[in-house]
């Protein structure tokens, strides 16, 4: 079962150093502790998602420092938004994974996200970091003009970082929000569209 990503990489030609870069991140993780800071949040995401992203170019035969570039801030904004989504999950757990840096900042303690306040300041959490990720998306775009159309398909991920940033706005960063659990129909259309007006 293990010889799998030395098939892989074999198979495909890929670099072997991204998967190591997701195994030992994986493993530094292991002790489920905050990020001390949002800057800890986008290094952890730049060794899993990002790398990931780099593996999925490679496979699609993309090897171009635009692509690249782009990958690096999807990447983050992927791995910020994934952090967003599961906190209500981890705090049912008695957990918190939020920038300790920005609780800080705004007076929020991990108390305040597991008995699960909505308090303005605690919305103001999700707001610096969500708008953290919305920041990585539009860097991202900005190189789209130079990134090889073969390497789109890679980047649709974008579509549902999107769909969560447009509804964690739309309930005013309440991270709570019952709605914000919720399956989006619409995710397929959006994908399809992206995909046919060839974006990300």
């Amino acid at each position: 079962m293990w010889n799998w990503p030395r098939q892989a990489v074999k198979r495909h030609n890929l670099t072997k150093m991204w998967f190591m870069k997701i195994i030992d991140e994986r493993e530094k993780n292991l002790d489920d502790r905050a990020y001390r800071n949002i800057q800890e949040l986008e290094k952890y995401a730049e060794n899993t998602q990002t790398a990931l992203l780099y593996l999925t170019l490679e496979t699609l035969g993309v090897r171009d420092v635009h692509a690249d570039h782009a990958a690096s801030h999807i990447g983050k904004a992927q791995g910020i938004v994934t952090c967003l989504r599961a906190t209500p999950y981890h705090c049912t757990r008695q957990k918190v994974f939020l920038p300790m840096d920005i609780c800080i900042l705004h007076g929020v303690s991990q108390e305040d996200f597991i008995r699960g306040k909505q308090e303005k300041n605690v919305r103001d959490v999700i707001y610096d970091i969500a708008s953290q990720a919305h920041i990585h998306l539009e860097h991202a775009r900005s190189f789209s003009k130079k990134v090889p159309v073969k390497a789109y398909p890679a980047f649709f991920c974008t579509v549902a970082l999107d769909d969560y940033l447009c509804n964690v706005r739309k309930v005013d960063f309440n991270i709570f929000h019952p709605s914000l659990q919720r399956k989006s129909t619409l995710l397929p259309l959006h994908l399809y569209i992206r995909s046919w007006k060839k974006t990300y």
